[in-house]
């Protein structure tokens, strides 16, 4: 998906006082694999704005939660803590796949020329449309939302060991991603829940601010419940 998913909340988190970055990942498809390099790199040059030293919090959604351990071992700042939403998890130990051997099968048959259509056009309308606040919002980011290549879903993604050096915490909205909140919570992560569908940050934009900003405090000053 494109930024314009993430703009409401940063516009929320802005307007608190937080200073937000939403790099676009739009061209990380483009050319041959590997594509999570460009990932990175695409977060990294996004970051240089933000004066140098300064700690930051990265927050991940859906797919992006994947690439959060090649990102954190490339950046040259600390990062205080990460945020997965509704996110995929990297594997505990080595690399990564992106997709698993089910949705691969899924996946095949809807390529054409080695390219897969944008990401709502995978499902049926009456999955996508509630996932939208109204019709306008709903034209931009799909007319925003690139056309991937098969082969970034037939990935590794390489997991530096030590990634989680720092606080990490899972914001779910709803099904199917119960099951990596579930694994979250094993892993030790604070996990709250914010019910909603997939795109639930564009429904509820302030909502959605609020768990970041509780998730992303210092343990000392938390004051929500899981």
């Amino acid at each position: 998906m494109g930024p314009s998913t993430w703009r409401p909340v940063a516009e929320r988190l802005v307007a608190a006082g937080y200073q937000v970055r939403v790099p676009t990942l739009l061209g990380v498809g483009s050319g041959a694999p590997p594509f999570w390099p460009r990932v990175v790199d695409a977060v990294r040059d996004d970051l240089r704005r933000v004066p140098a030293g300064r700690p930051v919090v990265l927050v991940a959604h859906s797919n992006a939660g994947l690439f959060v351990p090649v990102t954190r071992a490339a950046l040259d700042r600390p990062v205080v803590g990460t945020v997965f939403v509704d996110a995929a998890l990297p594997a505990r130990s080595g690399p990564t796949p992106v997709a698993t051997p089910e949705l691969l099968d899924f996946l095949r048959p809807l390529a054409v020329d080695g390219r897969l259509p944008r990401w709502t056009d995978w499902w049926e309308e009456a999955d996508v449309a509630p996932m939208f606040p109204n019709p306008a919002l709903r034209r931009a980011v799909v007319a925003e939302q690139p056309s991937l290549p098969l082969s970034y879903y037939e990935q590794r993604i390489p997991v530096p060991v030590g990634w989680d050096d720092h606080p990490c915490s899972y914001l779910l909205f709803g099904p199917p991603y119960d099951g990596p909140a579930a694994e979250a919570r094993e892993r030790g992560w604070r996990v709250t829940h914010l019910p909603g569908e997939h795109l639930h940050q564009i429904v509820d934009p302030d909502g959605t601010a609020r768990h970041l900003v509780e998730l992303a405090a210092p343990e000392g000053n938390r004051t929500g419940s899981a």
